[in-house]
């Protein structure tokens, strides 16, 4: 697919991403997090479009001399690609006074759809649908954990900026995911239940086989 049909190369073209790229050409990047290549843990088109659309708001920013410290990346981005409007409303009107064309930098951010196209067609690139000898589920979750904890720590860092929760932006952030048993109020982590291969003991669904007596 040119570059003239493809909206991730003509963003990443007008943006300079190659130019700025210290760790490989920004396509062999995309592929290696969407695939999980050279031990990296792997990205859904989801997250992965939120990391281009991130770098876009870093280099924005950058060569409009606009403070990106303390999460404001994470934040503004969740603020200017939410259903707040009102929030959203703000940034733009901030990145405006920094002589930011804030529509514009948001018509540039791309889809996951266009994302997926792009890995897919563009680059023809393939995932692995067999990966039974890998640990990728808990490797999924830890992403996902570390993903809720990314954004809590950007929303309690604006909290702190706003004297709203004092300390918020220094505090730890720990995020679990428990799994609950759907018969009983057994609840227990994931790492318990992946280590011992069950969520709940008397209602674990496995069929038990017949014993037959002779």
């Amino acid at each position: 697919m040119s570059p003239e049909t493809c909206k991730v190369d003509r963003v990443a073209e007008a943006y300079g991403f190659e130019e700025t790229a210290s760790d490989g050409a920004l396509d062999d990047q995309l592929l290696a997090r969407w695939t999980g290549a050279g031990g990296r843990t792997e990205m859904g088109y989801r997250t992965l479009t939120d990391w281009f659309n991130k770098r876009l708001l870093q280099r924005t920013y950058d060569e409009n001399g606009r403070d990106a410290l303390g999460g404001r990346i994470d934040h503004e981005y969740e603020a200017l690609t939410g259903d707040d409007d009102l929030l959203a409303a703000e940034v733009v009107e901030s990145l405006r006074a920094d002589g930011i064309d804030a529509d514009g930098l948001r018509r540039d951010m791309v889809s996951w759809g266009t994302m997926r196209t792009h890995l897919t067609e563009c680059l023809d690139g393939e995932k692995d649908t067999d990966r039974s000898d890998s640990d990728w589920e808990r490797e999924t979750v830890a992403t996902a954990r570390s993903v809720v904890a990314e954004k809590a720590a950007s929303a309690l860092s604006s909290l702190a900026s706003r004297d709203r929760v004092r300390g918020a932006d220094t505090a730890s952030v720990s995020v679990q995911v428990q799994l609950s048993c759907p018969d009983c109020p057994t609840r227990v982590s994931f790492d318990v239940a992946l280590e011992r291969g069950y969520v709940c003991e008397q209602h674990d669904r496995r069929e038990t086989p017949a014993v037959s007596e002779y």
